[in-house]
């Protein structure tokens, strides 16, 4: 068997002793961590150096973290790109805005290296458990999800969905009709016992009915709980 290379990970991060922490935790793990110091620096190693994952903290000079973040989901080559924002901001609009312009997840400083690097390895999980099934197609309506393929059409035209959006979307797909809480998917979909705001859920279905418009009435929001998917999608 061909050994597994290495996952590269780019961290974005203008601390130097935060850097290069994260990076110690990150090599103790097995990945092969690079670094950036701005914004313009992380999108140019993103375009020669391919990484894996994306770690991007949000007080960046010259190009905040949050335009690195939409540049990335801008680019065919990096749409795809697992993200996993930093930020010292404690106002939830930071975060909201971060997962909303494309982030998979996010870690508030002051943050546990160990937990950070939970989150990194909860990421490649759940996109190695996709690519790794049997072909498997799930159908709703006009729309198709190849777990395979990690590919989601409507229409017959390819929608590109995150890693999160697309475990989002997965879940819902497999339990139609079914009420599932924001603590549910949260612990199915990010993989690890969460203790922040369930605001990450909401952000993500508003992603998700904004990249799929006929989800609009497909997801209903079930008051203080969470999410449900209809049993069959609505006619047009």
């Amino acid at each position: 068997m061909v050994p597994q290379r290495p996952k590269k990970i780019l961290i974005v991060e203008d601390e130097h002793d935060i850097a290069q922490l994260v990076r110690h935790y990150l090599e103790k793990e097995g990945f092969h961590p690079n670094i950036a110091t701005t914004g313009l620096e992380a999108l140019n190693l993103a375009a020669s150096e391919h990484p894996d994952l994306v770690i991007l903290d949000l007080m960046l000079p010259q190009m905040d973290g949050l335009e690195v973040c939409k540049a990335l989901r801008h680019k065919p080559e990096t749409a795809l790109l697992p993200i996993i924002i930093l930020t010292a901001k404690r106002e939830e609009s930071d975060t909201v805005v971060g997962l909303e312009l494309g982030a998979d997840d996010y870690v508030t400083k002051p943050f546990s290296p160990k937990t950070l690097v939970a989150r990194v390895k909860s990421l490649f999980r759940r996109l190695e458990r996709a690519n790794g099934q049997k072909p498997t197609f799930l159908v709703y309506g006009s729309l198709q999800m190849d777990l395979t393929r990690h590919e989601v059409t409507v229409q017959d035209k390819e929608v590109m969905l995150t890693a999160k959006e697309f475990g989002l979307l997965e879940h819902l797909l497999r339990h139609p009709g079914r009420v599932l809480t924001r603590e549910v998917l949260l612990n199915e979909v990010w993989g690890y016992d969460y203790f922040g705001t369930t605001r990450t859920v909401d952000v993500h279905v508003r992603r998700l009915k904004l990249k799929v418009s006929f989800l609009n009435d497909a997801i209903v929001s079930v008051k203080t709980l969470g999410y449900k998917l209809l049993d069959q999608p609505l006619q047009p």
